[in-house]
């Protein structure tokens, strides 16, 4: 009997009974849903992903999107990249969820119910973007252990919720603050209810950004059940591991987080560079911040053929972790030479950045569009993979597609 036959049959406590589960709130489901565990596996249909999307891993879920469906100034949930540490939550009781504030630094202990945040503090939208740390792993040789993402590890969507400062604020800090860890619903793979599958967190200057937020909304309607439901910490700019998802317990520490994920090699680079497959200690290395300059070229497809004399637009994005890009360029021969793109401000900041020109080629033949993205610092990108380091992270070697002319 598959499952779809399965749920027909029998009442949603019977299956609960059958296989030692309680569904909380399940009465909330229809006849026609099912929880995702007992769903057929096919994370596009589970996820409300596009087909075109490339599946990395299902334990835990983690996929990402091609280059090319990454063109839309706001990022779609369809393209939206997945990842995952631990088991998404399945008995989400949104009525009686809550989010806690606790640590050894701040002044009251205080939890709020979902309404109480929505209710006492303001909300605000931004475009954020966020990129997993370990976007252009499968670029690395020696090869980094991981999720191997190539480019589409990165997304900006629009958030809307409140600000985290504001809820800081309210329960107040003391003078021994010096970071925030998050703690969340999922659950560790091996089903060990002692452990968290990831536990980050951010010091306490980027949890008073003004865009650093509680969100409860992606793209004007709730987040996604994948991407954080009922409730997501988003910290834009930043590796998309210090936005936690399904969030119910902030602690201010008065030392650097020690959740699960903060120490070893997780999320963290060598201090200083190492030759490629070097072992490096864990006291030798540095947790990664703000994520580096870097772009993509969204359209056209690689692969794009067109006839001698008629010009192609290329279109894309570019972003700069906590800083602006401040120019874009390209090159359709290798990098011996550049030209500028135009390139669009951002509608906030953490926002990635637009780009587009129109490109001549002089005959026909094979060519690599190659793009080069400069942030307000005055630093770009580097044309080959940058230093190497045992995860795998920080890759921003410039984004190139092909191109025939005939």
């Amino acid at each position: 009997m598959n499952r779809r036959d399965f749920n027909n049959k029998f009442s949603l406590s019977t299956i609960g009974s059958f296989l030692g589960i309680h569904f909380i709130s399940g009465h909330l489901l229809s006849a026609k849903q099912l929880p995702v565990h007992l769903q057929d596996p096919d994370p596009y249909k589970m996820f409300g992903k596009d087909k075109n999307m490339v599946l990395l891993n299902d334990r835990p879920w983690n996929m990402e999107a091609r280059a090319h469906l990454l063109n839309d100034a706001i990022t779609p949930n369809k393209y939206m990249f997945i990842r995952n540490n631990g088991k998404i939550p399945q008995n989400i009781d949104i009525k009686n969820w809550s989010l806690t504030l606790d640590g050894e630094s701040v002044k009251t202990k205080k939890t709020y119910s979902l309404n109480e945040l929505k209710s006492r503090f303001e909300h605000h939208t931004y475009q954020l973007t966020l990129e997993c740390g370990g976007n252009g792993r499968s670029e690395f040789d020696p090869p980094a252990k991981g999720n191997q993402w190539s480019v589409g590890a990165v997304s900006c969507a629009e958030w809307t919720g409140i600000r985290l400062k504001d809820v800081l604020k309210d329960v107040g800090l003391e003078d021994s603050a010096v970071y925030i860890g998050y703690h969340a619903a999922d659950t560790h793979l091996s089903g060990d209810p002692t452990k968290e599958p990831i536990s980050r967190g951010v010091p306490i200057a980027k949890a008073m950004q003004d865009e650093t937020l509680l969100a409860f909304k992606m793209n004007g309607k709730d987040i996604p059940l994948a991407h954080g439901y009922p409730l997501r910490l988003v910290c834009g700019g930043w590796p998309a591991s210090a936005s936690g998802k399904w969030i119910n317990r902030i602690s201010v520490r008065n030392k650097v987080h020690d959740g699960a994920k903060m120490g070893g090699s997780s999320y963290r680079v060598p201090c200083e560079t190492v030759a490629p497959g070097a072992k490096v200690s864990d006291e030798n290395m540095c947790i990664i911040q703000s994520m580096p300059i870097k772009s993509l070229i969204t359209y056209p497809k690689t692969g794009a053929i067109l006839p001698l004399g008629k010009s192609l637009s290329i279109k894309g994005h570019a972003w700069a972790g906590e800083l602006e890009v401040a120019k874009m360029e390209y090159s359709i021969n290798f990098g011996s030479t550049w030209a500028s793109c135009s390139l669009k401000n951002p509608p906030n900041r953490l926002a990635w950045q637009h780009f587009d020109a129109k490109i001549r080629f002089p005959k026909k033949g094979y060519y690599e569009v190659w793009a080069r993205a400069t942030d307000s610092h005055g630093i770009g990108q580097p044309m080959v993979l940058p230093g190497w380091n045992p995860k795998g992270y920080l890759n921003n070697a410039c984004h190139r597609i092909a191109v025939k002319v005939v």
